[in-house]
């Protein structure tokens, strides 16, 4: 037995995936950090202009913001060369660690208090992360753009892809002017499946740029300046739809519920695209999705313990607390108070 694990760390755990886990690490210190960065930037331009959750972007004055939003850049540059090294299956999981940055400091900074059992969740984030790290299987031999792009072409990966685009459109233009102030998932939902998308056009990007410094010019290829450009509009709109989810929603349930969505969806897109499962045994395969629960029941033990620090699991919106009013009824504070007693 404990042969055969050392075994499959040897064969998992090359100088590529060490790499590719050394950049992820590093990732999720910045973008952790940057989530509370820019929530200050944000509750600052929001005290003197239109909010971002109400379609303001008073934030793009806000040096505090502009700070929050390098340290991201940076965590996402980091992000971006570590999937060039290692699979999708690897790098997205380790966002975890992010999770527990973000839900410290915002415990610590923000003042929205981290429950004893959201420590036990950030415990369990980083056991599932563990976990998939030791399983993780080896990066695929791209030699070429084009051999990517073959990838995507896929009839399996172009349905993903049509369902994902239909499902956006979907959000944005019917459910996101009716839902998009009360529920948390819709604003998340757009970002979590169009990054899916991005991380897709990220790491073939990624790889064009790895080969291109190796000596093998993939500049030349039509296909890799369609992934840029992919890269491009899905961070566009991730970020203008995760301003909107910060400013609207606590940052301590936007980082988690951001997380499992985004790096379930990317998994799903990896699988179907790299085929990364068709090379391992069903064994390492049930252990990276054992270790994926277990990380999803630590971003889920983080959600519902700070609705019990807030003292409500009934809504997520941050303005009623802001201006003084109960989360479930609506009724201001003082005149609630007044009535108990």
């Amino acid at each position: 037995m404990a042969s055969s694990s050392s075994s499959s760390w040897r064969e998992g755990m090359s100088s590529d995936n060490i790499k590719g886990l050394v950049l992820a690490l590093s990732s999720s210190f910045f973008i952790g950090a940057s989530f509370i960065v820019k929530k200050k930037g944000l509750k600052k331009a929001g005290a003197s202009g239109i909010r971002a959750g109400s379609g303001g972007y008073s934030y793009l004055y806000e040096p505090l913001w502009w700070v929050g939003m390098i340290t991201m850049i940076v965590g996402e540059i980091a992000n971006f060369a570590a999937y060039a090294f290692a699979p999708a299956i690897l790098v997205t999981p380790l966002g975890a660690l992010s999770i527990i940055i973000s839900a410290a400091l915002a415990h610590i900074i923000l003042r929205e208090r981290l429950h004893i059992f959201g420590v036990l969740g950030c415990a369990l984030c980083v056991v599932g992360s563990t976990t998939i790290v030791l399983h993780a299987p080896q990066e695929r031999e791209i030699e070429s753009v084009p051999e990517v792009w073959d990838l995507a072409m896929d009839p399996a990966f172009l349905f993903y892809a049509a369902l994902v685009i239909t499902a956006t459109f979907i959000l944005v233009f019917h459910f996101i002017p009716l839902y998009g102030q009360t529920h948390i998932m819709v604003y998340i939902g757009v970002c979590s499946l169009v990054g899916s998308l991005s991380v897709m056009s990220v790491k073939a990007l990624g790889i064009a740029i790895k080969l291109t410094l190796s000596g093998m010019n993939q500049l030349i290829y039509p296909q890799t300046w369609v992934f840029a450009l992919v890269v491009t509009v899905c961070v566009l709109t991730q970020m203008n739809y995760l301003n909107k989810a910060l400013d609207t929603f606590n940052t301590a349930v936007v980082s988690p519920i951001y997380y499992v969505m985004f790096t379930t969806l990317t998994i799903v897109a990896s699988v179907i695209m790299f085929k990364d499962w068709d090379r391992q045994s069903p064994t390492q395969v049930i252990t990276e999705i054992c270790g994926f629960v277990t990380i999803l029941s630590g971003t889920f033990l983080l959600h519902k313990t700070k609705d019990m620090a807030d003292g409500s699991s009934i809504r997520l919106n941050k303005h009623s607390e802001e201006d003084g009013f109960d989360d479930v009824e609506g009724i201001p504070l003082r005149r609630q108070e007044s009535m108990r007693s």
